[in-house]
């Protein structure tokens, strides 16, 4: 079970556009790793959106934001292009990385991710995990506010 001070693992996926995209393609820059059950679903559509909409905010911070699901490359594809999203969304369709962070439900017939999101330093380290988040609780302010909380007390 990773915790907050754990290095993140590398992975490598094929995001929305069909890019292979590691994890390590990031270094030197925060990433909010965040994992979601369904593409094209109302609270993952939601939490998508809120994510889009404070993407710029992200981006001052020099943070990306990096959304993963089983969904197919397909899928995700169409649920970036009806919806706009700025950022990447992975497809994990095995359930490799979702096993390797240890954010897969609880159901022997799913391979669907909790929701659940990492913030991860520059450095490659794990800096806070917030999990079981409901979209509805303001996933992507929340995730904001904490990467701000972060990145203020390394200032201080």
């Amino acid at each position: 079970m990773l915790k907050e001070g754990d290095l993140a693992p590398d992975f490598e996926l094929i995001s929305n556009n069909g890019e292979k995209v590691k994890l390590s393609d990031f270094k030197g820059r925060f990433v909010v790793l965040y994992f979601y059950p369904r593409a094209m679903t109302s609270g993952c559509t939601r939490e998508g959106l809120k994510f889009n909409e404070l993407y710029d905010d992200f981006k001052k911070l020099n943070a990306e934001i990096l959304g993963v699901s089983t969904d197919s490359v397909e899928k995700i594809k169409k649920f970036s292009e009806r919806y706009g999203f700025k950022f990447k969304l992975l497809s994990d369709t095995e359930g490799k990385v979702v096993s390797l962070y240890g954010v897969k439900k609880n159901s022997a017939a799913s391979l669907a991710a909790e929701r659940t999101t990492f913030i991860i330093n520059p450095d490659g380290v794990i800096v806070k995990i917030l999990k079981n988040i409901r979209p509805a609780e303001k996933h992507a302010d929340l995730s904001l506010e904490e990467l701000k909380n972060i990145i203020n007390k390394k200032v201080n």
